[in-house]
Order: structure tokens, then sequence, then C-alpha cells
């Protein structure tokens, strides 16, 4: 009796019609029960509906197997459900057979296994998306290359004064594409690599137009865009990642009008937030700010839910149409960038979201500079790079700019000739992702042999040597293809003028 009494589960022992005979304590205590109350009951009438119609079939199979393992829940006095596992078996009581049944809470064990679920579904969801960051990088890695050629052919033709003023204008449009997407690139490559991305004044007027003309291409003819930018003011934050808070917020907008149709407005504007709207917004000090606000027509956000939107995974769409990482992205760029993210819906008529950003007072807030003045020389280059027509477009570019080149497209060959006559070159730029010899390697090998040589790295896409660490081994400068004009000319007489 004392063990019975004692024991950590709850203990029932009943007749094949439900009727209990003896409880323990554990029985009574942990439904909210007297003793006298629950023997007064029968089995049906503490189970759960749906378990409570699958008494007489386990009874049955009880009958045949003598003992029975299951799953199932008990109702408290008040109400609430508890989650078990049972064990019965028939036994001898008072010299007839009746069923005792063990029955073990396993709450927690629930608990722990929706736990372990969930952790799993967020490292498939990692694992994912790491695979789609490294198929990215290679993408960029390809495409990097393309628009090199593209870019760097387009630069040299504009060079020659002899073309006609229609051919320029035309390849002026063609650089302009061509540059949107290496901004592009140079996105995914920062997802692909989970790098903390650039943080600089930006004027957010100009990623709000490129975000415009995108959005307007993808959008149905059922939505209309109504803009008002009247802002020029600049903030501290990283461009790429503004592009994305301003991509997220109107993809959601116009999702939401889908079915409908309606109007996505867009408004950038000035403010100068006082002690109390600051409190409002739950701005993190009052002062100069810039408000992207984000309104659509569409069908709202239920009340109950607003106060989740920003939970990471958390989504009301369709399964396979949303990750529910979009508004998670979103608000933690922005109050990592120092701003606030605020939030008013009523169903069934619109959302409308303002993003604040501090406002940089003390930046000239003019459009962006026009290119500067582009450097020259007269140095001797060594240019390495296993793709020809990369090759071939560096070595016309840099002589274009009057430098002397020699183009080698193999890390060995490359450094036979450099072993040849050390004091021949001036510099040498190489690509890091080559056969045989990557370019790393091949400018520890040239350092070796000279160490005072400027040695610049350019890459599409590697993960074999950071920025950071082609430094610290002496090279000098590391720079993303595909290179222009402007960039390899700056680059180029910045590391020669540092040997000067």
């Amino acid at each position: 009796r004392q063990l019975f009494e004692g024991a950590g589960d709850a203990i029932y022992v009943h007749d094949f019609e439900g009727r209990f005979m003896d409880v323990n304590r554990m029985a009574y205590d942990r439904l909210g029960y007297t003793r006298n109350e629950i023997l007064s009951k029968n089995l049906r009438e503490i189970d759960t509906p749906e378990n409570a119609g699958q008494v007489p079939e386990r009874i049955r199979e009880l009958r045949q197997n003598k003992t029975l393992i299951f799953n199932s829940a008990h109702v408290r006095k008040d109400g609430s459900t508890i989650p078990l596992e049972i064990r019965s078996q028939i036994v001898e009581y008072g010299g007839k057979p009746v069923i005792l049944s063990i029955a073990r809470d396993i709450s927690e064990r629930i608990r722990t296994e929706e736990r372990r679920r969930l952790y799993e579904i967020s490292l498939l969801r990692s694992q994912k998306m790491e695979a789609i960051g490294t198929l990215a990088g290679g993408i960029a890695h390809d495409f990097n290359n393309i628009l090199a050629a593209i870019i760097g052919y387009a630069e040299l033709a504009l060079m020659d004064e002899e073309d006609s003023r229609e051919l320029k204008e035309h390849l002026n449009e063609v650089l302009k594409a061509g540059n949107r997407a290496r901004n592009l690139v140079k996105q995914i490559l920062t997802f692909s690599r989970r790098e903390e991305g650039e943080i600089k004044p930006v004027m957010i007027k100009h990623i709000l137009k490129e975000a415009l003309t995108l959005l307007r291409a993808s959008l149905p003819s059922t939505i209309q865009i109504h803009k008002n930018i009247s802002s020029r003011s600049m903030v501290l934050a990283d461009p790429t990642q503004i592009l994305q808070v301003i991509m997220n917020l109107c993809t959601n907008a116009a999702q939401a009008m889908n079915e409908t149709g309606g109007t996505l407005s867009i408004t950038l504007e000035d403010i100068d937030l006082d002690e109390k709207a600051a409190i409002k917004t739950n701005a993190r000090q009052p002062g100069p700010h810039v408000v992207l606000t984000v309104t659509d027509t569409g069908c709202g956000i239920a009340p109950e839910i607003i106060e989740r939107i920003f939970e990471p995974y958390f989504t009301t769409k369709e399964h396979g149409k949303g990750t529910g990482l979009g508004l998670a992205l979103v608000h933690g760029i922005v109050t990592g960038n120092g701003g606030t993210v605020a939030v008013e819906s009523v169903p069934g008529k619109g959302t409308t979201f303002r993003i604040y950003l501090p406002r940089i007072i003390n930046v000239a807030e003019t459009d962006l500079p026009e290119e500067a003045i582009i450097p020259t020389g007269t140095e001797k280059i060594l240019f390495v790079d296993d793709e020809a027509a990369l090759a071939n477009l560096a070595r016309l570019l840099l002589e274009r700019l009057g430098y002397k080149v020699t183009v080698k497209m193999s890390s060995p060959q490359a450094l036979e000739l450099f072993r040849s006559d050390p004091s021949q070159f001036d510099l040498v730029i190489t690509d890091v992702t080559m056969p045989i010899m990557t370019g790393d390697v091949l400018a520890r090998e040239i350092l070796k042999i000279r160490p005072d040589i400027p040695v610049i790295l350019c890459t599409g896409y590697t993960e074999i040597i950071s920025k950071e660490q082609a430094q610290a081994i002496g090279i000098r400068d590391y720079i993303l293809k595909p290179i222009v004009k402007q960039e390899m000319a700056r680059t180029v007489r910045e590391v020669l003028d540092q040997n000067n």
C-alpha cells in the first residue's frame, strides 16, 4: 500500500466496464479530485472525448494480449488535459480479473520532442540557406567574369574618341546596366558569405528609385504605385541592407493586394522628432530623422497577430510562399542601424509601415559626385589571369592608362618569368582562383623573391583568402571583379605610389 500510494505515476484499478475500484494519491491529486470523487467516476469520464471512444477497442485488445501500452490524455477537474503514456495489464484483484493501469505524465517529453523538432527544422533551414548561399556564390563568380568583359570592353570603346556620339550614348547605357548587375552580384555575395556590409553615408533617395524600377517590372498592372520622395538627406547604413528593407516591405505590400489589386504608396521625407514624438515612435532619441513610409490598401493584419509579425519564421502566408524571415530581417536591419519600425493596420483596409532612421546632418546633402579624373602611369605591370578574355581586357585597359603590361594565363609561367628577372616589374596583379597554383600562393612565392614588390589580388568570388589575410602576408590591395576602369586606375596608382 505504501508503494502504491507513494508512486510517482498515477495508478488506476478498474473493471472491464471502466468502473474504478482503487486509485493511488497521484491519480486523484493530479486531476484535482478527492479520492471519493474519482472513485465515483468511470474511466470514460476522465478520458478526453477522442480517447473515450477508443476504450472498448483497447479493452478488447487487452483481453487478447493481457498487456497494452498506448498514449492517451486525461481531463483535469478544471478542464485542462494531461498527455499520458499508459501501461495496462490484467491482474487478479479480490479474486477476479481486473485492469491495472499505470499512467505516466509525458508533458515534458512532448515539450522536449517539440523543441527538438523545432531545432531540427531550424537546422534544416539553416543548411538550406547555407546551400543557397554556396550556390549563389558560385553563380556570382561566373557572372562576375561575364560582367567584367561587358563593362571593360564598353569602357575601352568609350575611351576611343573616334566613336560617334550615338554610339557613346548606347555604350553608356550598356555600362549603366552592367554596373546595376555588378551591384546585384555584390548583394548576392554579401548574402552568400554572411558578411557584414559596408556602413557608410547613404542617400536613401537613390536606392529607393532603383528599387521602384525593379518593383514596377514585377508588379501586376492591377497595383498602382504612388510615390512622394522629398528627402535628399543621408543616413549611416549599408546600402545593400537598405535595399533589402525597401524590397521586403514593398513585396509584402504587393502580396497583400495580389487578389484585389490596389495602391502601393511610398513616401520618403525628413522629420524632426521632439521628445514626445520620439517616445510615441519608440525612437532611441529625439532629433533629425529620415522616414520611409510604405502603405498598401490590401487585406491588413489581424490585431491578434500584429505583435508577432517581426518574429523569425512567423508567417501567415501559404506553405511555400514565404519563409517568415522578411519582416524579421527588416526589424533587425533597422534597429541595428539605430532606427525604429512602426506598423499600423486595419483588417480589410490596409497596412502602413514607417521606418525611422537617424539623419546625418554633418554630411553634405548632395547628389553623387561626378567621376573623378582617372589617374594614369608608365610603370611595368605583370598581370596574371587564366581567363583569356579578362587577361586581354586588363592588358588593353592598363595600356590605355599608359602602363606597360605583360600578361600570363598560368601561375607557374608567371612565376618563372618573374624569377628570371625580378626587377623588370613594378607591380603584379593576379587573379585568385586559378588551376595548379592559386593567386595567393603565387603572391607568396613572388614576395619571397622580392619582398618590396607590390601585389594586388583580384577575384570574382573566393573563400580561399580574405582581404585581411591577404594584407597580412604582404599583399597591398584586394579588389573584386568585375573591375571597372575608375577602380582599376585608382587602385593601381595608389599601390604604386606607396612604393615611391
